[in-house]
């Protein structure tokens, strides 16, 4: 009973969602699919009462040859044919409005899920559970909504089928209206509680499904190819793949087999109680209680009020099992995501520079901090370089900076104001930044360069200038299209390069935010050549004679540029100050770097 009642109440709240946002993708159609809905439901019992005149009209035209009861029989007849041609136009218009709503809810759908994930904190992006979440609301989530109106319109198109049947079957008897209904109901239990199992099932394996499309990504995919087939990885691959799908298909092939065989028994059910009203029908007309023509009538109203009601007990069934799956969708929808609460476009004390004050951070789920009480003053003008082993907390540092995420204690502060109180658009537009694992977009070369500043995305000026600050303006003229020169071999005439020109093209596009008075540079030079790299950093300070800099590195040779040094170790600040200072400390700092020097001796 408590079962019957969550289920009647999942129905209830996603079935009104569910239509709201089929309305609100095309008024206009779903108003068409309601009208043809309600056609649909009408129409049937008009056939077979029509077919019931038409027989008992047969009959008496064959006892009595009166033309006038031939002619009322074609007349029937004619009627018959012009009411099945509305029936048939009617199916066919319901198809037309769910075909076309389905593409546009496709589309609806898609782009809430795409409008959320964009308003998400990188913590969501970073959480496994969040991925299962997400993956969960995109698998089926264009066509469940559809599919849950669909059983709602169906639904009442074969109440009314089934009203208006049970008006003309309660003239033979009322049992047989009962035993019509009570014949259905253990198929629609059945059906009801293969659905819950199968939706625990999808459920569960989410994350089986995630790895089935990572492998399918490595196999297939070019980024990995190289490595995959040096280290003749795939078959290795392909059975990880192969045994997932073993897996997931052996769970599936039970859940089929034993939804089969109970539908097929349920069913029978069905049948027994059609060929006993049968009997029953025959045997009133063989005793002339009713005439051939009701005999005819009742037993089409029988078989297909049995079919319309199987129908409203299966699209209950199915209108469960859709609200299940859309409530994967909304609780993805409905993922809270704190409100910004800052407002600002300037600080308190301008010119005041960059500030990290006993800042700490925790990673979601970690025990161990990332950062623990880290501490400087970047004034403007200023360039600050940070060295230190991986895992040390430079990344997180510049994510923290970015306001990707939020301190756990302490507070970093630009121009005097705390980053909270900054609006975020007007902060990040403060800030350009390469990442050390920077994006290589299937754009045009001056897309990916323009990127840095969506505003500017298409300023070919801006892209001259940010490429040449970058050092990649020379091998851009060298292409044959130049800055319209399509990158990656995704697309038709893509052009890849190298490992150094994408970092070339990631550092101008952290120029092209000339508004930037803070740049982040995490191993901006990483995969470029030596001769390259002192083109760069020869000019870096005339290029940002008045921006803050950061700079993350782990060769001494650039790092020395910088004003000021801060050593990071564990999460700590183990040291700071400029090249010489540090030398002469004889601390970690000139250890590493005694190192590198030796290996230029």
């Amino acid at each position: 009973m408590v079962r019957g009642v969550s289920q009647l109440l999942s129905i209830g709240r996603y079935g009104g969602r569910a239509i709201q946002l089929v309305w609100t993708t095309n008024r206009r159609l779903t108003i068409v699919l309601a009208l043809f809905t309600l056609i649909s439901g009408l129409v049937p019992a008009i056939v077979a009462y029509a077919g019931k005149l038409i027989v008992d009209t047969v009959v008496l035209a064959s006892r009595t040859g009166a033309p006038q009861d031939r002619w009322a029989a074609i007349g029937y007849l004619g009627f018959e044919a012009a009411v099945v041609a509305v029936q048939t136009g009617s199916r066919q218009g319901v198809a037309l409005c769910q075909s076309l709503l389905r593409v546009l809810l496709g589309q609806k759908v898609n782009e809430l899920i795409l409008g959320k994930a964009l308003t998400l904190d990188l913590a969501h992006f970073e959480d496994s559970e969040f991925y299962d979440k997400m993956t969960r609301s995109r698998r089926e989530a264009s066509s469940r909504p559809l599919s849950l109106v669909g059983r709602t319109f169906g639904l009442v198109q074969d109440s009314l089928i089934l009203m208006t049947y049970g008006g003309l079957l309660i003239q033979f008897s009322v049992w047989a209206v009962v035993a019509l209904m009570v014949a259905a109901l253990p198929a629609f239990i059945s059906e009801t509680r293969f659905a819950g199992q199968a939706f625990r099932l999808f459920q569960w394996r989410t994350p089986e499904s995630r790895q089935q499309n990572y492998l399918e990504w490595l196999i297939a995919n070019e980024a990995p190819a190289m490595e995959i087939k040096l280290y003749q990885l795939g078959h290795m691959l392909l059975d990880r793949y192969r045994a997932i799908f073993l897996r997931l298909y052996a769970e599936d092939r039970d859940l089929t087999i034993r939804r089969g065989v109970w539908s097929y028994l349920l069913s029978l059910v069905s049948t027994i109680a059609f060929y006993g009203a049968y009997v029953w029908i025959v045997w009133e007309t063989i005793a002339g209680q009713i005439t051939l023509g009701e005999l005819t009538m009742y037993l089409v109203v029988f078989r297909q009020g049995q079919t319309a009601f199987a129908s409203i007990l299966t699209a209950v069934g199915g209108m469960y099992e859709d609200s299940l799956y859309l409530s994967n969708l909304y609780e993805f929808l409905e993922e809270e995501v704190p409100e910004p609460l800052g407002q600002a476009s300037q600080g308190v004390v301008p010119n005041d520079g960059l500030r990290f004050e006993n800042v700490t951070f925790y990673y979601p789920g970690n025990e161990n901090p990332a950062l623990k009480a880290v501490s400087f003053h970047l004034k403007p003008g200023e360039k600050l370089a940070i060295v230190g082993e991986n895992g040390s907390g430079k990344t997180t540092l510049i994510k923290l900076l970015t306001r990707l995420y939020s301190p756990t204690s302490g507070q970093i502060l630009l121009d005097g104001l705390v980053l909270e109180k900054w609006e975020t658009v007007a902060l990040q537009r403060r800030i350009g930044v390469i990442f050390q694992s920077f994006m290589k977009y299937q754009f045009s070369v001056g897309e990916n360069v323009g990127v840095g500043d969506v505003v500017h995305l298409s300023d070919r000026d801006r892209w001259s200038v940010a490429a040449s600050k970058g050092n990649a303006l020379p091998f851009i003229d060298q292409l044959s299209n130049g800055f319209d020169t399509q990158l990656g071999r995704w697309f038709k005439s893509g052009r890849e390069l190298s490992g150094g020109q994408w970092q070339k093209i990631a550092l101008s596009r952290a120029f092209m935010r000339t508004s930037a008075d803070i740049l982040v540079l995490d191993e901006p030079t990483s995969a470029m050549d030596a001769e390259s790299e002192v083109q760069i950093f020869d000019r870096f300070r005339e290029m940002t004679p008045n921006q803050m800099a950061i700079l993350i590195s782990h060769r001494f040779s650039t790092v020395r540029m910088a004003d000021r040094i801060m050593v990071m170790s564990a999460g700590d600040v183990t040291e700071q100050g400029s090249h010489e200072e540090l030398l002469e400390l004889k601390g970690r700092y000139a250890h590493l770097f005694a190192l590198q020097a030796a290996g230029y001796q």
